[in-house]
């Protein structure tokens, strides 16, 4: 199963569009869920995940000119529970004590977080964190120059291969991380 996890886009408030090579990626009928911890901006950013997947699962962020998603949100994916949030809520910002207490709350194995524009994954207490990063390497005042980066988690039994997709001028970089949850916590 194969669940495409991308945020803080900024379309087209700080960034006209998604980068070309990252759209030719993301194309219909190969994505089976999509996860966006916010910033969409518009609906016509959500509109245009919607053409990828029909199945587009969207947390409140601090500049969503809509205000219909909720702050969090627990889905289940095969065997994973994953909780969701924009991380604006997080204070400090990216602080993984306070990522982690939000994650026990949500009692999810895995949490995603946005709002940093950064990637970043790691496992905590024998939980896993993924922020995809900025889909579009959008300006922020946290992370100064931001590399465009989504996530697409493949997801198999107790086991999910996060795969990293990050643009460095022209060229996509793909990088991988595995995670296998544990057997209890």
């Amino acid at each position: 199963m194969l669940v495409l996890v991308i945020g803080d886009l900024h379309i087209p408030h700080r960034v006209p569009d998604l980068h070309e090579k990252f759209k030719a990626l993301l194309v219909p009928g190969k994505i089976h869920h999509i996860l966006c911890p916010g910033n969409l901006c518009t609906e016509a950013t959500y509109d245009y995940l919607k053409s990828i997947c029909s199945d587009v699962q969207v947390t409140q962020g601090d500049f969503d000119d809509s205000s219909k998603w909720s702050d969090t949100l627990v889905q289940t994916y095969g065997q994973f529970r994953i909780g969701m949030c924009h991380g604006h809520q997080i204070v400090p910002v990216g602080d993984r004590a306070a990522a982690a207490i939000l994650q026990r709350k949500l009692n999810t194995d895995i949490l995603v977080l946005g709002h940093t524009h950064a990637f970043q994954a790691y496992k905590h207490e024998g939980r896993f964190v993924i922020n995809p990063g900025s889909g579009t390497g959008a300006f922020s005042t946290i992370t100064p120059d931001p590399i465009p980066s989504f996530v697409l988690m493949d997801i198999d039994g107790p086991r999910v291969t996060v795969y990293v997709y990050e643009l460095h001028g022209e060229e996509v970089k793909v990088d991988k991380i595995e995670f296998s949850k544990p057997a209890s916590l």
